[in-house]
Order: structure tokens, then C-alpha cells, then sequence
């Protein structure tokens, strides 16, 4: 019962805070830090509030101006429920529960699930990292509410949608968001199925947001997507900005389209159009018709990395980069430290480019799977370097994750042509040589600004 009341309390207190501020933004954000200090009684975020007071008093902050644009971009009534559930549900009682249940059960608990509601797609991209699942499986609604009902008992309040193409089960989709109201939802789109329609739902919903694929301009996206995506990508933009909806783009840095993707012009274009954040991700080889060519080289992935922080210093728009960020977040996330993948089998993977498993969520529930031998050799490997600017166990240490994978016995999730772990690690081992130095010497770079 007390715990209970404790949830209430928070619940009341963070619906006030964000009312307080629906009535005037711009006065009130330089308060933000006070409120979060509030709530956050045990300190979990104070490494944070130096940067958040920085931005909160300086109105010519380019971060005070994106929160500024959070409210005259985004429908009011959808902002609440997208603040509300990601402050409230994730960040403070989500937290709390899986910092709980992480000692309770010694295991990873995510505080976001990635799954694939089908392996079908209408489009047919080159080196696609799911193009070998095959476009016949998929999971049903009541396997989607299974995951979330069992997500939600153990913390986790956040939940992404990739695929195939997650859209094609648009309707099960909308029907999770409504069952799930206490609980955000994002989808890796690739757009083309997103229309006024469908827009009009998620205004109904609230708490779905999409990040729209995208390789760079015309040229970049038509070449690994097909002719025409490019236009549709943009049509969906437009839709969704008159719309005011939030969302957002995911971006896969190539050989082939690193300089466009990490262009001033493609970042302003898209702010332009209304994307408030970018996820970056980087090629990786995988499966049969993986295309080698399309890897990064060290001085490409560098390249990324300048820019990219760079542009936070200037550009009003939210950027991850899932190889090049390593240094935030202690590393990698996979394994259900922050995160996991479920593919549209039901394989519970420990990231969406690791394509191996021991568990299934048709005969395991996820506190089985979080206790496996393959998500216990994540736990107990995790950080797999010590320099968190190479993170991966795949792309930046590939030894480990063979190592862990034959540990544990998982085997290859792929149902018609399995993949050697030793295969695919031996794709990364050059690329992985060649980054170590210059990732070393960025590293060295971020410790003496530190110091």
C-alpha cells in the first residue's frame, strides 16, 4: 500500500509540473532542474543536472530553444502523454523497478524492448540486417501484450517496433498503444505507409512516435531503398508536421552516404521538416547477402563522430549514435542492460545485429530469459572494452562475442540459412584493427577536455 501511495503521489506531482509548464514554457523550463531534483530523492540522475542547469539559464541555449519548440511543434494533449509517460512511468518509477529487480534477480532488466511485430517489409533494401528472417512470421497481438504486461511488471515502460516493416500491423499496433496508455511507443519506419489516416490515429493514441528511415538526400535513399522512397519519406514528413505530431529519423551511415548523412545541409533540411531527433546507426555486415562494401571505414566512423558533436553544439535537434556514444552510457547497451530485441519468431535476442538466442518468448517468460546463459554472459562481460568508444561486441571486439555465444550455446536465429557466429565475427575483424587507434586516440582526446 505504501508503495502505492508513493506512485500516486508522483503521479500527481509530475501531471502538475507538466500542466505548470503547458501555461508558460519559456518562463517556467529554468525551473525544470528544481522539479527533476524533486523527484529524483535518490540521486539517480545528478550526474545530469550541471548540463541541465546550463541549458535551463541560458534562453540563447540552441537546448533551450528545442524544449521551446516541444511546445509550439507538438499537439498539446499529445506532449502530455509523451512527457508523462516517459517521465513519470520510465525515467522514475520504471527506474526504480528495475533497480530493484535487477538485485533482486541479479540480471540485466532493459529499459526498452525491441521487437518485431513481422519480418514481411514492402520494400526490399540492400544488406537489409533482417532480410534473413525471411517476410512469413510474425507475432500476434496477444504475444505483443504478453511482452509489455511482463515489461511493465519488472520496469520497463518503453517500447520500439522495428521489423521487416512494423507498419504493416498498424492496427495492432494502435490496439497495444490504447491497451498500453502508461507506456511509449516508437517504430522504425520506413514511411510509406504512414498517410493522413493513420496520422489522425496516432493523435487519438498519443504515445506512438516514428523514426522514419532515411538514407541522406535523394540520391543516398534511393539507392539503397528503391526509386521513389525518398519522395514518400518526405510526403510522410510533411503529413506529420501539419499534423503535429512528433517524430523523428534513423539514419544507417555507409561507405557510400556517411558525407551526405553528416552534412550541416541534411541536418538543417531536416529540422526543416520537422524531425526533432536522430537515431544514427552504422552498416553491419550480416547474414548471406550482407554487402561488405557498405561498412564504414575508421576515418568515416571518425568523421561521424566529429560532426555529430558538433552539431549538438549548434543544431535544435536530439542525436544518438549508437557506436560513437559509447562514452555516455558506459559502453554497450545490448543484453538487456538498456535494451533487447525480440524478433518476429519470438527469439529473444541480445541486440537487433546479434542475431542469436537461447530463449523464445513463446516458452519462456522475459525474467527467465534476463536469467539465460547468453543475457548472463552479456551481464557479466559488460563493458567489453574499456575505452566505451569501442563498445560493441561485434563491430569493435569481435573475439567476445564469439566467445560468449559458444559459452552459452545460443545459435543462429536465421530459420533457413543459420550463420556461423564465427562467420559473421570474422566480417568485423579488420574494420575492428583499423578503429582501435583512432578510437584510442579520440578517447585520450575526451579525457584531458575532461580533466
Amino acid at each position: 500500500m505504501t508503495f502505492n501511495m508513493k506512485e500516486h503521489a508522483e503521479n500527481l506531482g509530475v501531471k502538475a509540473v507538466l500542466s505548470y509548464l503547458e501555461g508558460d514554457p519559456e518562463k517556467n523550463i529554468p525551473k525544470v532542474v528544481k522539479w527533476v531534483k524533486m523527484f529524483d530523492r535518490k540521486g539517480i540522475y545528478s550526474a545530469a543536472y550541471p548540463v541541465l542547469e546550463k541549458i535551463a539559464s541560458e534562453p540563447q541555449n540552441i537546448w533551450f530553444q528545442f524544449l521551446k519548440n516541444l511546445y509550439s511543434d507538438i499537439d498539446p494533449e499529445v506532449r502530455k502523454k509523451i512527457f508523462t509517460n516517459f517521465l513519470l512511468h520510465s525515467a522514475i518509477q520504471g527506474f526504480n523497478k528495475r533497480a530493484k529487480n535487477e538485485e533482486k534477480y541479479n540480471c540485466n532488466v532493459p529499459w526498452a524492448i525491441l521487437m518485431d511485430p513481422t519480418s514481411a517489409c514492402n520494400l526490399h533494401c540492400k544488406g537489409c540486417w533482417a532480410a534473413d528472417y525471411g517476410s512469413s512470421m510474425n507475432l500476434k497481438k496477444d504475444i505483443l501484450d504478453k511482452i509489455v504486461h511482463e515489461g511493465k511488471e519488472l520496469g520497463t515502460y518503453t517500447y520500439l517496433f522495428s521489423g521487416g516493416e512494423p507498419l504493416m500491423r498498424k492496427d495492432d499496433l494502435l490496439d497495444i498503444c490504447k491497451e498500453h496508455d502508461d507506456c511509449l511507443f516508437m517504430a522504425f519506419t520506413n514511411a510509406t505507409l504512414i498517410d493522413h489516416s493513420f496520422a489522425d490515429q496516432m493523435l487519438k493514441v498519443k504515445n506512438f512516435v516514428p523514426a522514419l528511415s532515411i538514407e541522406g538526400f535523394k540520391e543516398e535513399t534511393d539507392f539503397r531503398r528503391g526509386e521513389g522512397t525518398y519522395i514518400a519519406v518526405e510526403n510522410a514528413m510533411r503529413i506529420l508536421k501539419e499534423k503535429k505530431l512528433p517524430f523523428g529519423i534513423s539514419c544507417c551511415y555507409t561507405s557510400k552516404n556517411y558525407k551526405s548523412i553528416g552534412s550541416e545541409q541534411f541536418f538543417d533540411h531536416m529540422i526543416d521538416m520537422g524531425a526533432k531527433f536522430i537515431w544514427l546507426f552504422t552498416y553491419i555486415p550480416i547474414g548471406e547477402n550482407a554487402v561488405i562494401d557498405l561498412m564504414s571505414n575508421a576515418e568515416q566512423r571518425e568523421f561521424m563522430y566529429r560532426q555529430v558533436r558538433n552539431f549538438r553544439k549548434t543544431k535544435p535537434i536530439f542525436t544518438i549514435d549508437f557506436w560513437n556514444d559509447g562514452e555516455y552510457v558506459n559502453g554497450c547497451i545490448a543484453g538487456g542492460r538498456r535494451y533487447l530485441h525480440i524478433n518476429a519468431n519470438g527469439d529473444i535476442e541480445p541486440c537487433a545485429f546479434i542475431h542469436y538466442s537461447d530463449s523464445n518468448i513463446r516458452n519462456k517468460t522475459l525474467l527467465e530469459t534476463y536469467t539465460s546463459p547468453l543475457f548472463m554472459q552479456y551481464r557479466q562481460n559488460q563493458p567489453f572494452n574499456e575505452n566505451h568508444l569501442r563498445p560493441c561486441p561485434l563491430l569493435d571486439n569481435p573475439e567476445r562475442l564469439g566467445i560468449m555465444v559458444e559459452l552459452s550455446g545460443a545459435e543462429s536465429t536465421y530459420p533457413d540459412k543459420p550463420e556461423d557466429v564465427r562467420s559473421l565475427t570474422s566480417k568485423c575483424m579488420d574494420r575492428s584493427k583499423l578503429w582501435a587507434p583512432i578510437a584510442d586516440k579520440l578517447w585520450d582526446e575526451n579525457m584531458r577536455n575532461k580533466k
